[in-house]
């Protein structure tokens, strides 16, 4: 008996310093929360993240050269609120591939195709350790903030920016308006990226957390990966 209460005692310092941990990073940081593929700040404005594919615009032929800077240009234009444009960037992480190849290498039945696929592993390892090969993946952050939501009355606008994001939390029409506002915005920049012959994917609420946690923490997040948001219990 003795044995389970100290048991229990260690595994509730250890959830106790696993909160105030979390707490402690939380007064930091501008986010309030993540729900249904959006960002919502402490200010009670709102963010959408677009993950969007590169050109290799010197590739291209003249032609297609000028009518990627129009449609970049017609982009710019359009815009009536602004955009984040960010590249991130981080070493290549090149296990996962090395794991498959370590699989193919055990299925093969054959001498020969075993051993060319353990040098071909070896080559990439070599590859990787000479030089950093880096990775770098487009973001547009589009942004909501109700003072810019030209729709409303001075006042609601005025009113809406000082909510809190608790607020929120407790009105789940009021953030149903507000999402519903960026959504709309939202269509819009991804219409004008794709006439660039860009490809486009809104990050959903899983994609979220996993690339704020791996900006957040790019150490600990190259060998700690995240379960899925849908599988993680949260006690309150």
């Amino acid at each position: 008996m003795a044995i389970d209460e100290q048991h229990e005692a260690r595994k509730e310092v250890r959830t106790k310093s696993v909160k105030q941990r979390a707490a402690a990073t939380k007064r930091f940081l501008d986010i309030s929360e993540i729900r249904d593929g959006v960002v919502v700040m402490k200010d009670g404005t709102l963010r959408r993240v677009l993950m969007v594919s590169s050109i290799n615009f010197f590739l291209k032929g003249v032609d297609e050269q000028d009518a990627i800077i129009a449609a970049y240009v017609q982009f710019l234009n359009a815009l009536e609120s602004p955009v984040q444009f960010v590249i991130q960037s981080r070493k290549l992480n090149v296990d996962p591939y090395l794991r498959m190849l370590d699989e193919k290498a055990e299925e093969h039945t054959t001498g020969l195709m075993k051993d060319q696929t353990k040098e071909y592993r070896e080559f990439i390892t070599y590859l990787i350790d000479m030089q950093d090969i880096m990775e770098r993946r487009y973001f547009v952050v589009v942004p909501y903030n109700p003072l810019t939501n030209k729709q409303k009355g001075f006042f609601k606008r005025f009113s809406e920016l000082w909510a809190p994001g608790a607020t929120i939390k407790l009105k789940e029409k009021e953030f149903q308006k507000r999402k519903y506002d960026l959504d709309l915005l939202t269509q819009r920049i991804s219409g004008g990226l794709y006439q660039m012959g860009l490809e486009i994917k809104q990050l959903d609420t899983q994609d979220l957390i996993e690339l704020y946690y791996d900006t957040y923490n790019p150490d600990v997040a190259a060998t700690e990966h995240l379960e899925d948001v849908n599988k993680i219990q949260i006690d309150g």
